[in-house]
């Protein structure tokens, strides 16, 4: 029997959210707790809520998160006896696991034998294809594969899969013989980059399928259990943005059967500490993916069904203890459903959008869970992934929790970069999702919408909010004359006026106070009365029309953040002078994000047809293909390979050609 040794010291080899998770479960358990950070995430607050941080160096990944040395290096400065790794980086790196043992220090998480063994896709196929359990054939690509005659045996479309790590790095789906060589070498730099491991191998590709996945946990005294599913099947570039507990698909037979599946690959190589058995699954079959060693990013849902809190339970097992409970001690209860927040542009091919969080704030008073790396003022750069908060909603049915959810994105206030609430917003209220129809083409069948359509009254509702708050603020800070109500004037005169951009559009405000209280503004034509019925710092409640609306707004130079019953609405707002010095912006093709060049197809002069490669950019870890718009002649190169470019960088001269 294990001895039970206390954590003390824990370091969390992580960053951003889930590293605040892991420390409030630490603090909770009485367990100092060290975080550690790169250059960029020096003002972080994950960095902030630890006890104490050790600063790595570097910006990027591989410079800091991905450095095993320096990670070991923290935890003797820090004098941790404990390193969680959190997911993703060296979480299911068992040379790291191996490293932090023999350091004298406990590992939160599975043996470094059960990591090697089942942690890479390939092997854990290998040790489980004798157990019985479905596989998806797979092939592995060596130097001395014939990639073409191995996809051609699969069948197309098949899919190109990192044999390490997780999150949809390094994966892409072919469908024909001629994207199959690029979507190698792709496949495998970004792997590489990820994971410091490039090995990839060939999958057959279900087309229309459900991802499934089993939690399983076990302890160091021979004790397993699972402790049931949870469904992630929506999914954008092979990564998950909406998952639940437990799926709607799974029946108690199918349940019980995979469930069965997952112990028996856990108990193959005697595994402890929390784990995924992940599998596809299409109607009554299923179809083993690979195993996680490690908590995942959707393990909230699982707490919230099962009231177990799976990173204390993580450091009890490496701890020693036994985990205390029977399979029959655990039961379902209720439907949860996490939607992961990120900066990205649902309208644009769900490209990363980095840039500053100007404004975040969960709504007040709600019992639905956010788990962010983020507050106001943080930079979502260019190096991480792009995740601003996992939102998670528990009831007691499906249907109530997806209300519950959609319904607190819709109050959250977030301003200062494009993001995809509004899309998970339409994807969580969709008839298919109700339905539980969530297969994993759900994104391209269903189509949710990328932005919520504003109408004309809430615009004009928000530039009023806006229009009349910077009025209270002006009033509010000066210095002579504080009696005199805003507005006043003792002759007839012209009405004040304001403009705002929003989008393409701008919205000219005319606005006088009546005699007999409250204001008429006229706005694109219309003309509004209005009662200011209450205004403070940073809220405004308005009537207008009869209606009564209340508006949170903030101000950061000339933009104006507003948040009311529709949503969030960004004003930015006309100078009363216009600039001399603004310049016109250049022509070409631009950059759509900051970031890598890492190849460039193109040549100046060669004429280029629509559609395509012109170069490849790395930004957030992934890869990102730019593509001709329409068919041109390359006039200018700007850039080379291994440049570093800005958002809205000059990358081509393309000149229109007529087809």
């Amino acid at each position: 029997m294990a001895n039970v040794v206390p954590v003390r010291r824990l370091l969390i080899a992580n960053r951003g959210e889930i590293a605040r998770r892991v420390i409030r479960s630490a603090r909770a358990m009485g367990i100092w707790t060290i975080a550690v950070y790169s250059d960029g995430d020096a003002r972080a607050p994950f960095v902030s809520d630890a006890d104490e941080a050790v600063a790595l160096g570097g910006r990027t990944a591989a410079q800091s998160y991905l450095d095993p040395a320096k990670i070991i290096a923290a935890c003797e400065l820090s004098q941790a006896d404990a390193v969680h790794p959190g997911y993703g980086f060296l979480s299911e790196n068992a040379a790291f696991a191996e490293a932090v043992i023999s350091a004298g220090m406990t590992w939160i998480g599975p043996s470094p034998a059960a990591i090697g063994a089942i942690g890479d896709k390939l092997a854990a196929k290998r040790l489980l294809k004798p157990l019985g359990i479905p596989l998806l054939e797979a092939i592995e690509l060596t130097d001395n594969t014939d990639a073409f005659a191995a996809a051609q045996a699969i069948g197309y479309p098949i899919l190109i899969k990192a044999a390490a790590g997780g999150g949809g790095r390094g994966m892409r789906i072919v469908e024909a013989p001629a994207d199959l060589a690029g979507a190698i070498e792709s496949a495998r730099r970004e792997a590489a980059a990820s994971f410091s491991d490039g090995t990839v191998f060939l999958e057959r590709w279900l087309t229309k399928s459900r991802h499934v996945e089993i939690q399983i946990l076990g302890d160091r005294h021979g004790n397993i259990v699972h402790l049931f599913e949870r469904e992630c099947s929506i999914q954008r570039r092979h990564q998950k943005i909406i998952e639940e507990a437990p799926s709607p698909a799974l029946d108690a037979d199918l349940r019980h059967r995979m469930c069965v599946a997952a112990i028996a690959a856990a108990k193959a190589i005697d595994y402890h500490s929390v784990g995924t058995v992940e599998f596809l699954v299409s109607g009554q079959e299923f179809f083993f993916l690979e195993v996680n060693t490690r908590l995942q990013v959707e393990h909230p849902v699982t707490e919230a069904i099962t009231g177990i809190d799976l990173v204390r339970e993580q450091i009890r097992v490496a701890e020693g203890e036994a985990l205390g409970y029977a399979q029959d001690h655990l039961a379902i209860d209720g439907h949860a459903i996490e939607a992961r927040l990120c900066a990205e542009d649902p309208g644009n091919g769900f490209l990363p959008t980095p840039g500053t969080v100007q404004v975040w704030e969960p709504p007040e008073g709600s019992d639905v869970r956010f788990d962010s790396g983020v507050e106001a003022g943080s930079v979502i750069g260019t190096e991480f992934d792009p995740m601003i908060a996992k939102v998670i909603a528990w009831a007691p049915t499906r249907r109530e929790a997806a209300a519950k959810l959609a319904r607190a994105l819709e109050q959250t206030r977030i301003h200062g970069t494009v993001n995809n609430r509004d899309f998970l917003v339409a994807a969580l209220r969709s008839p298919e999702f109700i339905a539980g129809d969530t297969t994993t083409d759900f994104i391209e069948r269903v189509r949710p919408a990328a932005r919520r359509a504003i109408s004309d009254e809430a615009l004009h509702v928000a530039a009023i909010a806006a229009a009349l708050h910077a009025r209270h603020s002006r009033c509010a800070s000066r210095k002579l004359q504080t009696t005199i109500p805003a507005g006043f004037r003792n002759s007839i005169m012209p009405p004040e006026t304001v403009s705002f951009i929003f989008g393409e559009r701008q919205l000219d405000l005319a606005y006088r106070s009546e005699r007999g209280g409250g204001l008429t503004i006229h706005i694109e034509g219309e003309s509004h009365h209005v009662t200011l019925r209450d205004v403070g710092a940073r809220e405004i409640r308005l009537e207008v029309g009869g209606r009564l609306h209340t508006s949170a707004v903030t101000v950061i130079a000339d933009h104006h953040y507003v948040h009311g019953p529709s949503g969030d609405i960004e004003l930015i707002e006309v100078p009363r002078f216009a600039s001399t010095s603004a310049a016109l912006p250049s022509g070409g093709l631009t950059a759509p994000m900051p970031g890598t060049v890492i190849s460039v197809f193109v040549e100046t002069g060669e004429t280029v047809e629509q559609g395509q490669l012109l170069l490849v950019l790395e930004a957030m870890k992934m890869e990102h293909r730019i593509c001709a718009p329409r068919l041109g002649k390359i006039t200018a190169v700007h850039i080379a390979s291994g440049e570093q470019v800005l958002n809205g960088a000059l990358l081509l001269d393309l000149e229109h050609e007529e087809g």
